[in-house]
């Protein structure tokens, strides 16, 4: 089947090839928005947005998110990033540019629960999450068939206490040079620090509490226990510590007295699926800058 660009499609197209996003972070001074700014007009981009946020314009730091088009961007971006490099050291800033027509690799992790992953694959199906998914990687068999429906790679790696290592060795193997971003779809294994340190701050975890309470396993059980009238869900980056990392994304939902353990996680479930979607999107969109172990979020 033969499939035409719409007259509206092709000049989002184009006009992608040439938009550029630029996330900074630095400590905060006078004069970094006038820099930037001045720089991309003298470079003849356009920005179409801008956003910034201080912590404390007295010694804080500063998070800056820009979108700029640029004409023939790909003939240019070297040039422009060279040039650049004079006004970051400048301010001693964090950055990075890259470009909206390079859509970000996802790799998605899965165990047996299956709601967030049909959300992402929903959403990719229907053009509104701006990534290729690149490939599933499940413990388990249950949604092999499924996932190549959509003519998506599924690798099988089972997870025993005696193979963690070896498994860790092959998903790693997997995703080298595949996938930029690890997407823990209710994936119910503790990360290996060496994946963790080898995709920092590019590993999302969707926690099905409202973290920091309920940490580790059963969190809805926990919740029943402690009669909670709210539930809640968490998307955050992975770290080191178990469900410790960067918050990028919460939200909850309230309960009664009479809901049991299953009742919180059939309301759970649909807050797990919008949360998590929430912090891919803003990820793959560049929308998240990390300080310590907080985000900055401009959505």
């Amino acid at each position: 089947m033969t499939h035409q660009l719409t007259r509206s499609q092709s000049q989002d197209r184009h006009a992608s090839e040439n938009r550029a996003r630029m996330l900074i972070s630095c400590p905060d001074r006078a004069g970094i928005v006038a820099a930037v700014s001045q720089f991309l007009y003298e470079k003849e981009a356009n920005i179409v947005q801008s956003d910034q946020y201080t912590m404390d314009p007295e010694g804080g730091m500063f998070f800056m998110r820009i979108e700029f088009d640029m004409l023939h961007l790909n003939d240019r971006l070297s040039e422009l990033e060279t040039h650049f490099s004079t006004i970051a050291e400048k301010f001693a800033m964090k950055w990075q540019i890259s470009k909206v027509s390079e859509k970000k690799r996802l790799a998605i992790f899965v165990s047996k629960e299956d709601h967030c992953l049909l959300e992402l694959l929903w959403q990719w199906q229907a053009g509104d999450l701006d990534a290729d998914i690149a490939m599933v990687v499940s413990n388990h068999e249950d949604m092999r068939e499924y996932v190549e429906s959509f003519d998506i790679p599924y690798h099988y790696i089972p997870v025993t206490p005696d193979t963690k290592i070896e498994a860790c060795k092959k998903q790693l193997e997997i995703v080298d040079g595949q996938a930029d971003v690890i997407i823990l779809a209710r994936y119910m294994q503790i990360i290996d620090p060496l994946f963790i340190e080898k995709y920092r701050n590019r590993i999302i975890n969707i926690h099905h509490s409202f973290l920091p309470a309920f940490v580790g396993g059963k969190p809805y059980h926990q919740a029943f226990e402690r009669g909670v009238k709210l539930i809640g869900a968490t998307a955050h980056y992975v770290t080191e510590e178990l469900d410790g990392g960067p918050i990028i994304e919460q939200d909850v939902g309230r309960v009664t007295h009479r809901a049991d353990v299953n009742e919180l996680k059939r309301i759970g479930r649909t807050i797990e699926r919008v949360v998590l979607a929430r912090a891919v999107h803003w990820h793959v969109e560049d929308r998240i800058l990390v300080h310590n172990n907080k985000t900055v979020v401009f959505n």
